[in-house]
């Protein structure tokens, strides 16, 4: 699909807490299209949510984005033509438009306290009637208001649905739609913040926004927008209204359920930017060649609104951490290893011993991560302080007990000795005095000294591991299991 003008898309996410997985998913899909037309994307803050603002939100949105390469045109940290791209900096916009909505006969002021409209819908609910505000204050003056009781001192602001009211529209994902009639909504709120439906309407023509992508939970509000657009003379955007992440259960993704919800959490975890892309682009699209791998370049070379599918997607993190596998071993050895000490600087300081320790263990973990966590956590001995260092207690007793007590001491009896320090050479010792010496099998051989010198069953190769580690280190930690 192409536009008449160059298009331009916008996200606007609301800074009320860590930024939501949706946000990135929108952005995806809005930079997709942009980027294949020749347009322009922007970044618009929505924070009349006055509150559940959070001072720190809006900077994690940047950064996350940007993790993920999902670069903006236009936003309130980089500026632009049509600035300020924050809603709490625009509210004078507002007002002019809200008069003219109340002077045209399309809005009025309601001074129903929350309490009356509490009491409203309780009645409404148990005679088994739809829930809407019942236009009480509709023509009346602040006086005439009063003496019913029940009324506030500050008016919000109602939009006054006509009986004929636009109930369908064109989406050009999925074709003519149909929303349910709409309640006279709140556009003005009584702190003088406009509502999203307000908002969203003025702001989006005054920045000139093509086509309005967001998710399908606004197919129902869709009806108000489009006839604030008819009211105050826009010409209005093209919709198109992506389908809901699902959990397992398909329920919505939200932050209270699901801490995969929280985009940070990608971060947090390990996943890469690149393996995080195709999975939300795979999530919610389907490549023509129905290719699972691919990148944002090849994602919006093919990007058409029709191959967007309807159904709402499972939100898999098993194919995440498949994806992401297979995105950690393409890289190479270098790449992977200057991002596994970036990601480990996020959580604690390293010095420059443990850095070079990382990039020396890299190629041994490569091809047994899915994540940069994982890979970290089989390493963490190699960087933790020798006076931190803590066996797991769930290996300790079923590796380091009294049973296991001769193999560590065999074990550290046959290293004390070598001359030389290098895995072949700690292979053939253990080997000798463990396999050969007591008899035992190699997993029964070569565990108990596993868990004594990285404190867990899971680990890179054993004997690289102890060449990386060190001889005084490793003599240590053995003695350590012993004692």
């Amino acid at each position: 699909m192409t536009a008449a003008r160059p298009p331009r898309l916008r996200v606007a996410p609301s800074p009320t807490g860590d930024p939501h997985v949706g946000t990135a998913y929108m952005s995806l899909f809005n930079l997709g299209f942009v980027r294949r037309h020749g347009g322009s994307f922007v970044l618009r803050i929505e924070d009349t949510d006055r509150a559940r603002f959070q001072a720190d939100s809006e900077q994690q949105i940047y950064d996350t984005l940007r993790w993920l390469g999902l670069t903006w045109d236009e936003g309130p940290d980089i500026g632009g033509p049509y600035e300020p791209y924050r809603q709490s900096e625009r509210l004078d916009t507002y007002q002019p438009f809200v008069e003219r909505l109340i002077a045209d006969g399309h809005a009025y002021h309601c001074w129903c306290s929350t309490e009356r409209l509490a009491e409203m819908r309780d009645k409404q609910r148990m005679k088994k009637l739809p829930t809407g505000y019942d236009r009480l204050c509709l023509g009346k003056t602040e006086e005439e208001r009063r003496a019913l009781g029940g009324a506030t001192d500050t008016p919000v602001v109602r939009m006054l649905i006509p009986d004929d009211a636009p109930l369908t529209f064109l989406d050009v994902i999925r074709g003519e739609v149909s929303a349910p009639r709409p309640d006279d909504q709140v556009i003005l709120k009584a702190d003088g913040f406009p509502t999203y439906h307000l908002a969203v309407v003025v702001d989006d023509h005054l920045m000139g926004i093509t086509h309005v992508v967001r998710g399908e939970e606004w197919i129902s509000s869709t009806p108000k927008h489009v006839l604030l657009y008819q009211w105050l003379g826009f010409e209005a955007p093209q919709f198109a209204h992506m389908p809901l992440l699902r959990n397992t259960d398909k329920s919505k993704i939200s932050k209270r359920k699901n801490p995969a919800a929280r985009l940070t959490w990608f971060v947090e975890q390990g996943y890469l930017p690149e393996a995080l892309i195709n999975f939300l682009a795979l999530l919610g699209y389907g490549q023509p060649g129905e290719e699972e791998i691919f990148g944002f370049e090849q994602f919006s070379a093919s990007f058409d609104w029709s191959r967007v599918n309807t159904v709402g997607p499972v939100f898999d993190l098993k194919k995440l951490d498949w994806l992401n596998g297979h995105y950690i071993r393409a890289l190479s050895t270098e790449e992977l290893a200057e991002r596994l000490v970036a990601f480990a600087q996020l959580s604690q300081p390293i010095d420059d011993d443990a850095a070079a320790a990382l990039r020396a263990a890299t190629p041994l973990v490569q091809e047994r991560m899915e994540t940069l966590a994982l890979g970290l956590q089989m390493l963490q001995f190699l960087i933790i302080d020798d006076a931190d260092f803590a066996v797991d207690e769930i290996a300790a007793v079923k590796q380091l007990g009294d049973e296991q007590q001769p193999v560590v001491a065999a074990a550290l009896a046959a290293v004390e000795q070598l001359a030389t320090w290098d895995s072949a050479a700690i292979e053939a010792a253990l080997r000798t005095a463990l396999v050969d010496g007591l008899g035992l099998k190699p997993r029964n051989a070569f565990g108990p000294v596993r868990v004594a010198v990285t404190g867990s069953t899971i680990s890179p190769p054993l004997f690289e591991s102890l060449e990386l580690l060190g001889r005084e280190r490793t003599l240590v930690r053995l003695r350590a299991a012993l004692t």
